[in-house]
């Protein structure tokens, strides 16, 4: 049912300068591979194929990941390096790619505005490729794909934070309704402690549905002077239902340097094993 991934790519990483000046932070790798094709392939994982990329200056290299490198495939052919391109050689064989670029740096719910023109008249998932989601069973947007099947509304994926880390996320409250889901009430981008209606954070896995753009056209720039997708599904809560839910499975913020210290090791004992 939900045909389309929007992966917001545009941001400028300044938590990893120096290397994020002239690399994209997307493209930081987790062991082989980088966080980008990470979050491609658990869109694969959930029957999503089409993969629509809002980028920005200083970008190219995604787009040169995920497409055909002739000189290396020539290089490598015939030798036993080339089965360390397998992966990627699925992923183009099976997947389709479009960019647009956004202009202007103007927080989360300006970037999916900006993909809007990619997406088209119809439910999408989002995905931010910083948030690297481990599992054992079913990647985290399989898990939300399953419940958007049954109730055909806005998901948002929560993790329990310490309190006193709710200033980095959105936070929600509401009112459980089945195992693990909740029919949000409130929601808040970056509160302080005080303020918080939960330590339920949303991380970066959604499901929206189409009428999210004309929401966020109408959304004013909040928290820093940005357009934030907090408010427009605030604002989504109130004309009909968005759900949270605690996903199963383990997240690691690789846009932190502990986070992807954090992934690297965890994902290297996989590589290994």
């Amino acid at each position: 049912m939900i045909k389309k991934c929007l992966f917001p790519a545009a941001g400028y990483g300044t938590r990893f300068l120096p290397f994020t000046k002239a690399m994209p932070k997307e493209m930081l790798p987790i062991v082989n591979k980088p966080l980008m094709q990470y979050g491609v392939e658990e869109a694969m994982s959930a029957g999503i194929y089409n993969m629509a990329i809002v980028t920005g200056r200083g970008k190219r290299a995604i787009e040169d990941h995920f497409d055909i490198s002739y000189e290396l495939e020539h290089q490598i052919k015939g030798t036993d390096k080339e089965i360390y391109l397998n992966d990627i050689r699925k992923i183009l064989n099976t997947c389709s790619f479009s960019y647009t670029r956004q202009i202007e740096m103007k927080g989360l719910g300006h970037a999916i505005l900006t993909g809007e023109n990619l997406i088209g008249n119809e439910p999408f998932a989002v995905l931010l490729s910083d948030d690297l989601c481990d599992n054992n069973g079913d990647s985290v947007l399989k898990q939300m794909c399953k419940i958007y099947e049954k109730y055909r509304c806005s998901i948002v994926a929560v993790e329990e934070v310490e309190i006193n880390e709710v200033s980095k996320y959105g936070v929600i409250s509401g009112k459980k309704i089945d195992n693990n889901i909740i029919v949000v009430d409130n929601m808040m981008e970056k509160p302080n402690k005080e303020e918080a209606p939960s330590n339920l954070a949303v991380i970066g896995r959604y499901i929206l549905t189409p009428d999210i753009f004309q929401i966020l056209k109408n959304t004013k720039p909040g928290k820093n002077g940005e357009i934030q997708i907090t408010d427009a599904l605030l604002e989504q809560c109130k004309n009909g239902m968005v759900l949270a839910y605690k996903f199963n499975g383990t997240r690691y913020d690789c846009g932190s340097v502990d986070g992807f210290i954090k992934a690297t090791n965890v994902f290297y004992q996989k590589y290994k094993g």
